[in-house]
């Protein structure tokens, strides 16, 4: 496999400053981009990259790019998706923490290219010391004239906003977070009209993840053409996954796309392996709001090949044998984890970040809450596992931003493969629970 895009320098001391970033490369894509190319070169590089969103749904960047309104007469927005909380990652506030010029840097070209001079990084509000670390480099990208007016002699001026939410996972959806951004409370929006139209304060408005706009400056060193023969297929160039759970190694690393799930998980280089030499029992390869898959499909899918490390192959099957690549949670269960447990902690998060809108959703996941609990706690009968299911299907599609799908697919899945598990919970309690003591 291929090496490091994103984190080949992380290594090199004093990285996060702008003298040593400068020093090794950093803004060296921004005067190429002002200086030897138009706005629509940049787009046209972006596209030919196939870079796909980083922050969850894998949409073409250069295709979302554009839907922009260019034809209104109204300012246009760039927004930073950094209110990263899906449960399982934590690559975006690595990245901003060890290399918080490549987000400015990439927020730069994206800018550029948009016809964007103001935009703003909504940020996790749990990430307070963060907003330190990018306020910092973004004063240090104005003293050095990489931000403010007429940049680098251009006709191009831009500002960068660092903005804190106050801690709610809805947010992460991008029309709630416009709306938080814009001081109301963070519903999310129906659409259409589709932020590209009609945004933040009604303008013309692109949202990205942070890993995304990251890596919009090496795509410009590189050529789209060559970042693009990085990869596998429609999964081009290298993702970051936050690997966790009950692994040798956890942390965030940094992987060329098409690499196979098991070398990720067994490779000394990466997880190292299963934690105290147990068995791999579950993954849930991208965060908590994906599908969770047994050891024997997610090592290989239900063609007997092996599952990669792309869009493509963690989906797959049908919806009964694949899962999501997601924001590249990476959360491994080894044989002891009680799946029960554990859907019942994802199912308490999911009520409690149900923002309240939409009743299938607000209702739905304290209900399945409450049935989980029952299980877990040797109170359940052997209907509330079917009555979950039905709670599940009842959510799935029928609320106004993706939040039901997340509570509604980790119970669902985790049914579908692990039913003997719930079922085991209700004919021997008192043996699951004191398993569950000792363990």
């Amino acid at each position: 496999m291929g090496g490091k895009i994103l984190l080949a320098n992380i290594d090199i001391p004093g990285i996060r400053g702008f003298d040593v970033y400068r020093a090794n490369g950093g803004y060296n894509s921004v005067t190429k981009a002002l200086r030897e190319m138009s706005q629509s070169q940049v787009n046209a590089e972006v596209t030919r990259s196939g870079l796909r969103g980083r922050g969850g749904a894998g949409f073409p960047t250069g295709l979302k790019w554009s839907f922009l309104d260019r034809k209104s007469d109204k300012p246009r927005y760039l927004v930073c998706n950094a209110d990263e909380s899906e449960p399982g990652t934590f690559k975006d506030r690595y990245l901003m923490h060890h290399l918080p010029h490549l987000l400015i840097e990439g927020l730069i070209i994206s800018s550029y290219a948009l016809g964007v001079n103001t935009c703003y990084i909504y940020i996790r509000g749990e990430f307070k010391y963060l907003v330190g670390v990018l306020e910092k480099a973004i004063k240090e990208a104005h003293q050095h004239g990489f931000l403010g007016d007429r940049i680098l002699g251009t006709d191009f001026s831009l500002n960068i906003w660092v903005h804190p939410g106050a801690g709610a996972y809805i947010c992460g959806e991008e029309t709630a977070l416009l709306e938080s951004l814009e001081g109301k409370r963070g519903n999310p929006r129906i659409k259409p009209p589709f932020p590209a139209f009609k945004g933040l304060y009604g303008c013309p408005t692109v949202v990205n993840n942070v890993e995304t706009l990251a890596a919009i400056g090496p795509i410009i060193n590189m050529g789209g053409e060559a970042y693009s023969k990085v990869g596998r297929g429609k999964s081009t160039g290298t993702k970051l996954i936050s690997a966790c759970g009950s692994i040798n190694n956890p942390g965030v690393y940094e992987i060329e796309m098409g690499l196979p799930v098991e070398d990720f998980i067994y490779n000394p280089e990466y997880c190292g392996g299963i934690a105290r030499d147990r068995y791999l029992k579950a993954v849930i390869p991208g965060g908590s709001s994906v599908p969770i898959l047994p050891a024997e499909l997610i090592l290989n899918t239900a063609k007997g090949e092996r599952r990669l490390l792309t869009y493509e192959s963690l989906a797959d099957g049908d919806f009964e044998t694949g899962t999501m690549l997601g924001s590249g949670g990476f959360i491994v269960f080894d044989e002891d984890a009680c799946i029960v447990r554990n859907t019942w902690n994802l199912t308490r998060f999911y009520h409690h970040e149900s923002c309240g809108q939409c009743s299938p959703c607000r209702e739905g996941t304290g209900w399945m809450e409450k049935v989980l609990y029952r299980l877990e706690h040797g109170e359940g009968k052997k209907s509330d596992i079917d009555l979950l299911v039905r709670i599940a299907k009842n959510i799935e599609g029928h609320t106004i931003c993706p939040l039901g799908e997340a509570a509604a697919w980790p119970v669902a899945s985790a049914i579908r493969h692990f039913r003997e598990e719930f079922e085991e919970h209700v004919l021997h309690p008192a043996e699951v629970i004191e398993k569950e003591r000792r363990l």
